[in-house]
């Protein structure tokens, strides 16, 4: 069975991404590990952390618990994020976490050529997002995260899931939902 890395930065509590999410977890069938952003306590790295961090890493000892999300990232089969499009992007959640899981040694190393070389092990990584509006530009979020996999995690295959004009006066936000439910995995293995 497939484990699945389940990263939930959805900050609202009846998020539709996270209803989405939920939908494209059940399909996807495997061991899910759900983290939470909001309950992981999460801070970006200063100075002092980078320091001790950068120590570990020199000495490739990866023992300490500030590895425990690089790991699980590295060791998931396939990713599904769940980001609301937030400020045309995502929750800052979700950049602290990336910032934790850029480990090198763990999620990625350099080529004697100075290439990032991917350490993970899953082939396909899906960002699911919803929107209020339409024709919102992806790139500073789904952009960012399907370069990010492509440059330096070595998972190749990204895939969009979107709910967007969900909050356009006249739009039907549960047919949308529906009918992208209804779109999911058509034309997946």
């Amino acid at each position: 069975m497939k484990n699945i890395l389940y990263i939930d930065a959805c900050v609202r509590p009846c998020s539709r991404t996270r209803r989405l999410a939920d939908e494209l977890i059940k399909r996807l069938n495997g061991s899910v590990t759900h983290l939470v952003l909001e309950e992981e306590g999460l801070v970006p790295l200063g100075g002092a952390e980078l320091e001790r961090r950068e120590s570990f890493i020199q000495n490739e000892d990866y023992s300490d618990p500030m590895f425990r999300l690089a790991k699980l990232f590295r060791d998931a089969d396939e990713i599904v994020i769940a980001a609301p499009y937030w400020d045309m992007s995502f929750p800052s959640s979700l950049k602290v976490f990336i910032e934790r899981v850029a480990v090198r040694g763990l999620t990625f190393t350099y080529t004697d050529e100075g290439t990032p070389l991917g350490l993970c092990r899953a082939k396909r990584l899906w960002y699911v997002t919803t929107m209020g509006g339409a024709g919102l530009p992806y790139d500073y979020g789904y952009g960012y995260i399907k370069s990010l996999c492509a440059a330096y995690y070595g998972i190749k295959d990204a895939k969009l899931v979107c709910a967007e004009g969900l909050d356009i006066i006249g739009n039907d936000p549960e047919a949308i939902l529906s009918d992208t439910v209804n779109g999911l995995l058509k034309g997946e293995k």
